[in-house]
């Protein structure tokens, strides 16, 4: 099975801005949203996946069977990527919905849990030299006693009643922001304050906060896994 990370966070994070320093000669992205990526140089970097441009590491939908499609294409056909992004990940079911607003009845919520969890559940099925991340934005809530929470945003009920989107990673990474002496200084949060549902393995990583850097965490992953 793949690795299979989840990072968490809200808009304006750095959760996007944490794929600068990954190498796109072995980085393949799934771009959900298709939106430009916030980093110079990206789109000679990035070629859309082709019949013309077969040797593509880049492609932008919301379809889940395209998503899955790709996933296993990239798992079976294109070993020399390592490393596979599913970026904007809860967009996938929030265009679903959208689409799909005037749909009376709960088939149609039925039909987004079920995409959410097939597309969230593949990487334990892909070949073990990948390490796929799923980028996707937060939802905060507060509890019966008026606790803040943390998690990651889903479709609503009909997933979050019957899967919890974490319980389907080992490892969860937040973003963390905070106002440095001469900027804003950007992090990854690697286990939970209480109040969100990060983790990781146990000695993955030294400290609480790493860099905003995905290439920095999958090195730490692979040479915890060694």
């Amino acid at each position: 099975m793949a690795e299979g990370i989840l990072v968490v966070g809200p808009s304006g994070s750095g959760k996007s801005t944490s794929l600068e320093h990954l190498d796109p000669k072995t980085t393949f992205i799934i771009n959900v949203k298709n939106k430009p990526l916030p980093f110079k140089g990206w789109k000679n970097n990035y070629t859309v996946l082709s019949k013309e441009n077969p040797t593509g590491n880049y492609i932008g939908t919301d379809n889940p069977g395209a998503i899955l499609a790709t996933m296993q294409h990239v798992s079976d056909k294109m070993p020399h990527i390592k490393t596979l992004i599913i970026e904007d990940f809860q967009y996938m079911a929030a265009n679903e919905f959208m689409n799909r607003a005037t749909e009376t009845g709960f088939a149609k919520f039925t039909s987004i849990g079920k995409n959410i969890y097939s597309v969230a559940d593949l990487h334990n099925k892909l070949r073990d030299t990948l390490v796929v991340v799923y980028i996707n934005h937060d939802d905060e809530s507060t509890d019966a006693m008026g606790d803040r929470k943390v998690r990651a945003k889903t479709a609503g009920k009909v997933i979050d009643n019957v899967v919890t989107l974490e319980g389907l990673f080992t490892t969860v990474l937040f973003r963390k922001v905070k106002k440095g002496q001469e900027a804003m200084e950007y992090y990854f949060v690697t286990q939970t304050d209480g109040a969100t549902t990060a983790k990781s393995p146990r000695g993955m990583f030294e400290t609480l906060e790493i860099p905003n850097d995905l290439n920095y965490v999958i090195t730490k992953m692979n040479e915890y896994n060694k």
